[in-house]
């Protein structure tokens, strides 16, 4: 889920108050549509809303520690496609340091810049030097770069992020290690005082920004983990929302938070669209809510596209069929409703359901074992414990089984392409990652291990976090 699915949540639960209807469309912020592709996709199945957060130093933003200058810049940005069932959403992240193709934008006095290559994703966002930023032209790279047309783009700056964390009374994550202040500020040249404590915990305002900000001291130190952290939080978020339940008292400052949060599009400038919107995301649960990452590999100290990942990624979308390769096209915008003659099948159970395996790292990079366990636990897997191996050289990732588990080791052995099965008299099945796992390119990039022991000599796999369901 996204800012955008949060706002509309809000707005449903609360657009049967009058009064309250009235305030929010005061609140409502827009940008001008004058700055939109001349040339731009057909509209498709489904919507696509993009969602964009700006780091502006504008307004309240300055003392929420914004990008330095007064130019606004993305420091984050997503694509949430809804499915045309109303019942299924894809939310798609991009780094904001991918090389891409930046079409023709429009400045503020009215030119059009020439179309720039191989340029970072978030620079779109600058052309104009503008403190609030240019979301058309990032909305124009966007459509480019998928060939989706986006019917809808909301921006969300540092302050409404921070009012909307306190607005729902804090949001729950769990940290691995201890963070100090030289992580969020890696320039201070000393560790500083403890900032977050290792552990679950709840933050807001100023804590929870600092939280989906971090990029040292927690995983790799990449945009990447950064990403995946940012889009665990914004599913506990969306949780939290919904766990407040219909009382008005308690959602009018929800309300108000969510839509002074954000810059619209024209198309959503008044309560009644965002009604409409809301209206049309209603029936999404927050399990039918997937989200990935734009394929993606380094290019030196940036990321370049995958192809022909993404190609493919996108052509799916068009097609409204799902990550799961499930046409999800329902009625449409415009088709008949569900006459009930045709029922829906019961998906099938996940490849790794009933399958116990122990999960040991076999390299040097830290945190890998608990990378592979995620994996493991999201394809239906059980995973008994994880730890490292007697040896940390292992070049192939090896899966070893007892008497009775060959076919359930095979199974294990198609999530790791390349391992070497072999058979043991010891009962069970073991995974002990190699090298090749840990340098395998993926269609959301090579995996990004937690971060190293810390300095109580506790190994990232021992993750208090791994068993909980936190951001």
């Amino acid at each position: 889920m996204t800012a955008a699915t949060t706002l509309a949540l809000l707005v449903l639960l609360v657009a049967g108050a009058g009064w309250l209807y009235l305030q929010l469309n005061g609140d409502i912020t827009t940008f001008g549509a004058d700055g939109l592709s001349r040339d731009r996709p057909a509209a498709g199945a489904g919507s696509n809303v993009l969602v964009i957060g700006s780091d502006s130093r504008a307004g309240g933003n300055r003392r929420l520690g914004g990008g330095e200058g007064d130019v606004g810049r993305s420091d984050t940005a997503f694509l949430l496609h809804v499915h045309g069932d109303g019942r299924h959403a894809l939310a798609v992240s991009f780094p904001r340091d991918t090389l891409v193709e930046i079409p023709p934008c429009r400045l503020p006095d009215g030119r059009w810049t020439p179309p720039r290559s191989a340029a970072m994703f978030n620079s779109a966002f600058t052309v104009g030097g503008t403190a609030k930023g240019n979301p058309a032209c990032t909305q124009n790279t966007v459509e480019a770069l998928t060939g989706l047309r986006v019917d809808h783009t909301v921006v969300v700056d540092f302050a409404g992020f921070a009012a909307l964390t306190t607005a729902v009374g804090g949001v729950p994550v769990c940290l691995p290690q201890d963070v100090h202040e030289g992580d969020l500020n890696p320039h201070l040249g000393a560790p500083g005082k403890l900032v977050f404590p290792r552990g679950p915990q709840t933050v807001s305002g100023q804590r929870a920004l600092d939280y989906v900000r971090l990029r040292h001291g927690l995983g790799d130190g990449s945009d990447i983990g950064r990403i995946k952290r940012q889009q665990a939080f914004t599913a506990a978020l969306v949780k939290k929302v919904r766990a407040r339940g219909m009382n008005p008292s308690a959602l009018l400052p929800l309300a108000r938070a969510a839509t002074a949060a954000l810059t619209v599009d024209p198309g959503l400038g008044t309560a009644d669209r965002l009604l409409a919107f809301a209206l049309s995301m209603k029936d999404i649960d927050l399990h039918d809510t997937k989200f990935r990452t734009l394929p993606w590999r380094y290019q030196g100290a940036r990321v370049a596209v995958v192809h022909p990942a993404a190609d493919e990624l996108w052509a799916a979308l068009r097609a409204d069929r799902t990550v799961d390769d499930l046409d999800a096209g329902g009625t449409g915008r415009s088709g008949a409703p569900d006459d009930g003659k045709a029922a829906t099948p019961p998906p099938p159970a996940p490849p790794g359901t009933g399958i116990a395996v122990t999960v040991h790292n076999g390299t040097t990079v830290p945190g890998l074992a608990a990378h592979a366990a995620a994996e493991l636990r999201a394809a239906g897997f059980t995973v008994l414990a994880t730890g490292t191996a007697g040896s940390q050289q292992h070049a192939t990732t090896l899966v070893a089984y007892g008497p009775g588990q060959q076919d359930r080791a095979q199974t294990v052995a198609q999530h790791f392409p390349g391992a070497l099965l072999q058979p043991t008299p010891a009962p069970g099945i073991a995974l002990t990652l190699g090298r090749d796992y840990a340098d395998r390119p993926a269609a959301g990039g090579p995996p990004a291990p937690p971060a190293p022991a810390d300095g109580a000599g506790r190994s990232a796999d021992d993750d208090p976090c791994a068993d909980l369901s936190y951001g």
